[in-house]
């Protein structure tokens, strides 16, 4: 499925082009202009620094992992969203078996983009333990 996102967004970029200027250098130059995220930022501090913002991605946040948890939780159709708690158990409060888990893993890996070793998905039974889990592999601590 990402395959086919990433594919469908390629797609729409527009074709950028290529001229050559008065000293025979070829030049290329994209059809848009720039973004919003390719602009110089100025942070604020004594010192005066401008640094770019290339990505699109807000920062990683604990509630904003546990946020995107619950929400892919949710979209499975095998879990209630109405039982669903961060403190919720996948096998005893949920009712869901180990293939269940594998899916809910694998769900987990396609949001936010790494592999979770099978290991380490073993020890993962709850939301709660998705979120700790990701926020230490992604540095977030608050």
């Amino acid at each position: 499925m990402a395959s086919r996102v990433l594919a469908q967004c390629v797609r729409q970029l527009p074709r950028s082009s290529v001229r050559l200027s008065s000293g025979n250098i070829a030049v290329r130059t994209a059809a848009v202009p720039r973004t919003r995220w390719t602009e110089q930022t100025r942070i604020s501090s004594s010192v005066g620094v401008f640094c770019r913002q290339y990505g699109d991605l807000p920062p990683l946040t604990i509630e904003s992992i546990k946020e995107r948890v619950m929400y892919v939780l949710k979209l499975y159709d095998k879990i209630n969203p109405e039982k669903l708690a961060t403190s919720s158990h996948f096998l005893k409060d949920l009712g869901l078996d180990s293939l269940d888990q594998v899916e809910i893993i694998m769900a987990m890996e396609d949001e936010f983009g790494f592999e979770i070793p099978d290991v380490e998905a073993e020890k993962l039974m709850s939301p709660q333990d998705i979120v700790q889990y990701i926020a230490d592999k992604k540095d977030v601590y608050e």
